[in-house]
């Protein structure tokens, strides 16, 4: 099984067994399209979805108290690949993304994507061929193209230069 990470357990929520976690989606609606999850291997079946200030609230078989819903704190949120939600166009997912290459717009080689770390404005890590790694913000005007098919992820040279952490 191809294996999506969409969000981590923060704590329980409640003395019923709900979880409380933190997307790695755009929304927690997302979660309301998914009838599964694993959590370390286990399977569980979604019985209840709702959101919240950004984040999924579940309610899963097999998880009936707040003790049960405490020993899965911490545990990545996984669904099957073939079963994630579908995205709007312009849309991916960071698994999708992980391991393109980063080209200028003339088509120069800048190094590879390892490392998506969310934030406000998504935060990029370039590996480049001599193993160093440089971060910067996947801002509007540095990402000009993003070709999931071919894993091919264009940058403004300058503007990558300007906010780059080198």
């Amino acid at each position: 099984m191809r294996e999506l990470v969409i969000g981590i357990v923060l704590k329980p929520q409640g003395i019923r067994g709900e979880i409380k976690v933190k997307p790695y989606t755009d929304s927690a609606e997302s979660f309301r399209k998914i009838g599964r999850i694993f959590l370390s291997g286990v399977e569980y079946k979604v019985l209840s979805v709702r959101t919240g200030d950004g984040f999924a609230y579940l309610g899963l078989r097999g998880v009936p108290d707040r003790n049960a819903a405490e020993l899965l704190r911490g545990k990545e949120v996984v669904i099957p690949r073939e079963e994630a939600p579908i995205l709007p166009e312009g849309s991916y997912y960071i698994d999708d993304i992980l391991g393109s290459a980063l080209v200028t717009e003339e088509g120069e080689l800048l190094g590879t994507l390892s490392a998506v770390t969310q934030a406000a404005t998504d935060i990029y890590t370039l590996k480049a061929e001599d193993g160093k790694e440089i971060l910067f913000p996947a801002a509007k005007g540095v990402v000009l193209n993003v070709d999931v098919e071919n894993k091919v992820i264009t940058l403004s040279k300058k503007r990558y230069f300007e906010v780059a952490v080198l």
